[in-house]
């Protein structure tokens, strides 16, 4: 269908493949996921206004990058869209409730949470199996934490993206058959962004509401290292570039399988880091934070020594 259409990724952009790739592979996630959860939804009467809202909004970020693989949105274009999204979780009561802050603030952090995480997964997707692998172990995460509390919503839809992204690792993992293009990358980013609000970290303590940040710390650290790097360069953050850390990796003499797998082992300590914050006293919470902070900056250092401007 992809090849017929034309929708292809040509060997023009940021991931090293040599010849043009079928870009479809968005469709395939949404159709994988969506599915059996509107399926499931129905059969055990769980359909409620919360898990319609987000399905309606995935369907929408979904339709929205598979305009941007087709006709190349503006950043400005694509934003408004993701605004869309993002009123549709609030709207259907999906938003953030941190209770020492007042609703409008709450409101306003799940705009920029949704858009942030949504783009953030757009922007690691720069190699074979990258950014699916990396919402498979956050969606496990967010699965291993809800089975305790027995939350229907998060267990629901983060075991459907366990299930979709799993499959489609087959033909996206190096050397890919397919690529997710925006169309998957934007679905994924706001599903596990609708995710994260919805599941509940304070039983322990309440810095854990911070645990998201863990679970997703791998798209949100790349977002604000590319961005960061961009403007100290002078450059528009929206605008593509090399400074990826996953391609600074490569820079050094990696291959792509070997970045990927190793940010993958990083992604599941942090998943692992974030459980724990969940279980423990705010102390060790805070700790496990300032730890993990500290070591993404020294590796940001040492990173942004690594030529990038010829591979």
């Amino acid at each position: 269908m992809s090849l017929g259409l034309g929708i292809l990724d040509r060997p023009t952009s940021l991931k090293n493949h040599e010849k043009a790739m079928p870009y479809l592979g968005g469709l395939a996630l949404l159709l994988s996921i969506l599915l059996p959860v509107l399926s499931l939804a129905l059969a055990k009467d769980l359909l409620n206004q919360k898990i319609l809202g987000i399905l309606i909004g995935s369907f929408v970020l979904s339709g929205l990058g598979l305009f941007d693989d087709i006709k190349n949105l503006s950043p400005y274009t694509k934003f408004l869209g993701q605004g869309i999204g993002a009123f549709i979780l609030i709207l259907s009561g999906v938003h953030l409730e941190i209770i020492y802050l007042p609703s409008w603030l709450n409101l306003l952090l799940t705009l920029f949470w949704v858009l942030g995480i949504t783009n953030a997964f757009n922007i690691i997707d720069v190699m074979d199996g990258l950014s699916a692998g990396v919402a498979l172990i956050a969606s496990a995460a967010f699965l291993f934490i809800a089975i305790p509390t027995q939350d229907l919503l998060v267990a629901l839809l983060s075991s459907a993206i366990v299930g979709g992204t799993l499959g489609f690792l087959r033909y996206n993992f190096y050397p890919a058959r397919i690529f997710m293009g925006d169309s998957g990358s934007l679905f994924l980013g706001y599903l596990l962004a609708s995710l994260s609000i919805a599941e509940s970290y304070t039983a322990q303590n309440d810095i854990a509401l911070l645990s998201p940040l863990l679970i997703l710390a791998i798209p949100i650290y790349d977002t604000f290292y590319v961005s960061l790097l961009r403007i100290l360069k002078g450059k528009n953050p929206f605008r593509g570039s090399r400074d990826h850390f996953a391609l600074r990796l490569r820079a050094s003499g990696m291959k792509d399988q070997q970045v990927v797998l190793m940010i993958y082992l990083i992604s599941i300590a942090l998943c692992e880091a974030s459980y724990i914050a969940t279980t423990v006293n705010r102390y060790g919470a805070l700790f496990i934070y300032l730890l993990i902070i500290s070591l993404f900056i020294i590796v940001g250092l040492n990173l942004s020594r690594i030529r990038v401007d010829r591979i």
